[in-house]
């Protein structure tokens, strides 16, 4: 991913550590997840990309499985008004199968009900970022963060302890590991941006097609992005991903959608402005 002009300002630390980075016009269909921790092992650089092996993978580490496509899945949200007024949210990093089916409340990590507490003491910036960026459009941060986690993280294979080496493990490693790649993910994928550039702005007044949303943000990776409308509101994205290796430190390539779990209609679609005054 090409260094880009952030959009936002962050205060000290946090934009050291989680720099933003914004709509680049020439699609990048790749990004590579941060790797916080030293695991124990690294993955093969052929690993086979998830969704896209013949045989068995031989190393379930390495390699995500069943929920082999990925969804960074990101909230419009007006009503009530979510988050900054020039940024869509982040809603989950979701693993489904590989034909559109969506595996649940798992056991492949354990369930973890102190989510805060563990990146408070373990990755304080990132919490900062979250905070701001990854947002519920009601209940609590905390009651939602453990619910994505809970029930989508879980689900990740590669985020199991037992993929962890004995000697470097720490309780809360995978937590820490699922929502730094959440979140560096999310940064790649600057929805408003996208929109704005092709311009496609929040407004009371004006509407847009099916056709132009979706065009305007396939432009950040090339490949299809589902859209979610609320009647006729716009308010949810979800773009999909296959993996090359661990959710930790693999490789995500942008694909197209294996199913359709959203729908908008093909126009007058209301982009509505995130000035308190709901619909």
């Amino acid at each position: 991913m090409p260094s880009i002009p952030n959009l936002f300002s962050l205060a000290g630390n946090l934009l050291s550590q989680f720099p933003l980075s914004s709509f680049n016009p020439t699609p990048s269909s790749t990004y590579s997840a941060p790797r916080p921790l030293d695991y124990g092992y690294t993955c093969p650089v052929d690993s086979p990309l998830s969704c896209h092996n013949s045989t068995t993978a031989p190393d379930s580490c390495c390699f995500i499985y069943p929920g082999g496509q990925l969804l960074l899945t990101q909230f419009w949200d007006t009503n009530p008004t979510v988050g900054p007024e020039d940024s869509w949210t982040l809603h989950g990093l979701w693993p489904d199968n590989c034909d559109g089916s969506y595996p649940t409340f798992c056991h492949s990590t354990p369930q973890n009900y102190h989510i805060t507490s563990i990146l408070s003491n373990r990755a304080p910036a990132l919490l900062e970022y979250m905070e701001t960026y990854w947002l519920p459009n009601r209940g609590t941060l905390e009651h939602f963060w453990e619910h994505e986690y809970n029930k989508h993280a879980t689900c990740i294979n590669t985020l199991s302890p037992s993929c962890y080496a004995s000697h470097t493990y720490k309780e809360g490693d995978e937590i820490v590991d699922f929502f730094t790649t959440a979140v560096g993910l999310f940064k790649t994928l600057d929805s408003y941006k996208a929109l704005a550039a092709a311009g496609i702005l929040p407004s009371r007044h004006r509407t847009y097609t099916l056709e132009e949303v979706e065009g305007a943000l396939k432009n950040i990776t090339g490949s299809e992005v589902t859209l979610g409308c609320r009647g006729n509101q716009l308010d949810q994205a979800w773009y999909s991903f296959n993996v090359r290796g661990s959710l930790q430190s693999g490789e995500f390539v942008a694909t197209d959608p294996v199913g359709k779990g959203l729908r908008c209609p093909t126009r007058g679609i209301r982009y509505l402005p995130k000035d308190g005054r709901g619909s």
